[in-house]
């Protein structure tokens, strides 16, 4: 019942080259040779074919200056350059596991090698969030042992939102101002050091006062006391044991100025013992 007009398909000539055509009546069928063997071709471009290459139309106005301008003119220069913010990006290129191997050495003092670790890269960005914890830690603590010393009287409580502007000027104050001033003494006296490093030394410096203020919930003077001694001597041990190979430089003064940065810091430990640690009804 099959037409005429359909014909089967010769086995011999489904694949290779088409032969003569004898029967002009008889169709012939050619399938291209396929060349499954090579997958994916050697045009391939991505990741697949081995080598990474970017789309065709990737956007790298990011990595590349803008044409018809130099990048080189377009940025500030000399003490221009301090006001923008490219100036302080490599001083924040840290990640989670630096900033917490920095906490680490800073809880442990005689060591002294923090100074040494943190010469190639050292960061603004584990002081900055230590300063800024501290403000808001002290507050907070210092704000709940108020209240509970209050209620514990039957006394009227009220809040006193100075307690956070006073923190922050004094942290922030202290860790910018006190390692700017040795900066300037350090050069005076022949044995320059950079102000970065400084600025990261005292902001590491100062976070063992964070659990420090955490355990001044406990109402027994003498024990406040005790806390606050120690984080006082941690901190101030840190940082002239940090300080004292590079000051010894100076001369014969390098003592003086070991022991004054040392007291500096314990007084500083003391203002917090005071205006903080101290509740008052």
């Amino acid at each position: 019942m099959m037409s005429s007009g359909y014909t089967s398909l010769d086995n011999q000539n489904v694949s290779g080259s088409v032969p003569a055509v004898s029967d002009p009546g008889q169709v012939t069928v050619k399938f291209a040779e396929s060349n499954l063997q090579t997958f994916p071709p050697s045009e391939t471009q991505g990741k697949i074919s081995g080598g990474y290459r970017p789309p065709r139309d990737a956007d790298d106005s990011f990595s590349k200056p803008a044409s018809g301008g130099s990048s080189d003119e377009q940025q500030p220069t000399g003490w221009m350059r301090t006001f923008t913010i490219a100036a302080y990006k490599p001083y924040f290129d840290v990640d989670t596991s630096d900033v917490l191997e920095r906490i680490k050495d800073s809880l442990i003092p005689f060591r002294g090698s923090f100074n040494e670790k943190t010469a190639s890269n050292p960061d603004l960005y584990g002081p900055f969030w230590i300063c800024t914890t501290l403000i808001f830690v002290a507050a907070a603590i210092g704000t709940f042992v108020t209240y509970v010393a209050h209620k514990l009287q039957k006394k009227e409580w009220d809040y006193d939102i100075n307690m956070v502007t006073w923190s922050a000027g004094l942290f922030y104050g202290y860790s910018i101002i006190v390692p700017l001033v040795l900066y300037i003494l350090l050069k005076y006296f022949s044995a320059p050091s950079g102000l970065i490093q400084l600025w990261c030394l005292y902001g590491y410096s100062l976070f063992v006062f964070i659990p420090a203020l955490c355990l001044s919930v406990v109402p027994i003077e003498p024990v406040r006391w005790a806390v606050v001694g120690v984080a006082g001597f941690m901190s101030a041990t840190f940082v002239a044991l940090n300080l004292r190979a590079h000051i010894m430089s100076a001369g014969e003064r390098w003592f003086l100025i070991v022991a004054g940065i040392f007291l500096l810091q314990l007084g500083l430990a003391v203002v917090l013992k005071l205006y903080l640690f101290t509740v008052t009804v």
